[in-house]
């Protein structure tokens, strides 16, 4: 699977952002889309992640503020940013995983939150 990710920049604290992650397969055939960020020298972290069957999980930190959801007509999985605080500032990626539990991997976009 290949993901192509987009939609990062620069944004004031408080404004908005909207992720995509375009995907090169099928979403029938991807188990779980989820959207991870990382920030230098710490693990990437799960930020939301959505089932074949719809189902939305969010890491804490985001509750209440960012949205994930799918287009399975445009093959395509997005990540609403409401709210943005600088600590939302990281590289952020979309993953893909498939039946096999294989994952497959975007190239990354720069989110910073900054005034």
């Amino acid at each position: 699977v290949q993901l192509q990710a987009s939609g990062g920049g620069l944004v004031q604290p408080g404004g908005s952002l909207r992720l995509s992650c375009k995907v090169s397969k099928n979403l029938f055939t991807i188990n779980l889309l989820s959207w991870y960020r990382q920030v230098p020298e710490k693990q990437r972290e799960l930020v939301a992640e959505i089932s074949n069957l719809g189902i939305t999980n969010y890491a804490d930190s985001v509750k209440g503020r960012f949205t994930i959801s799918r287009d399975i007509r445009e093959k395509t999985v997005d990540l609403q940013m409401d709210s943005l605080k600088p600590e939302d500032t990281a590289v952020y990626y979309c993953n893909a995983r498939d039946f096999e539990l294989r994952d497959s991997w975007g190239q990354g976009t720069l989110v910073t939150v900054s005034s």
